[in-house]
């Protein structure tokens, strides 16, 4: 499956949906981020991966703006630079074969879009 991460401009001024992320971040993560946690049943799993992919498409772009609103030098704007690249990896990366493979794909999703709204939510 090939995934295409084009980053649009939000026309939409709304802020992004935190705890809707986090719902959905929960389901894939439980509350302790466990390797033993149940996995989401394999009807719901590419719904939850296009919604993470999606929270992460909207959220990367916020936190870049928000980045650059930073001082130059500052280490919170080197952190989220750096958070948001590796959100845009993950999100060119492509899942094992597999249920186990999307599985660990999703929670990967789920990882670091628990990183980004996290970063968002400190950035000023």
């Amino acid at each position: 499956m090939t995934h295409t991460t084009a980053v649009r401009a939000r026309t939409d001024q709304r802020p992004p949906d935190i705890e809707r992320m986090r719902a959905t971040v929960a389901r894939l993560l439980g509350p302790d981020d466990a390797p033993d946690a149940l996995p989401p049943a394999a009807d719901e799993l590419p719904t939850l991966v296009s919604t993470l992919r999606g929270h992460l498409e909207l959220l990367v772009p916020e936190v870049e703006a928000a980045a650059l609103r930073l001082h130059p030098d500052s280490i919170p704007r080197y952190c989220a630079i750096a958070c948001a690249g590796e959100a845009r990896g993950k999100l060119r990366a492509e899942p094992r074969p597999g249920f186990s493979g999307a599985v660990a794909y999703a929670r990967r999703l789920a990882r670091v879009l628990r990183d980004h709204y996290e970063s968002a939510a400190e950035t000023p």
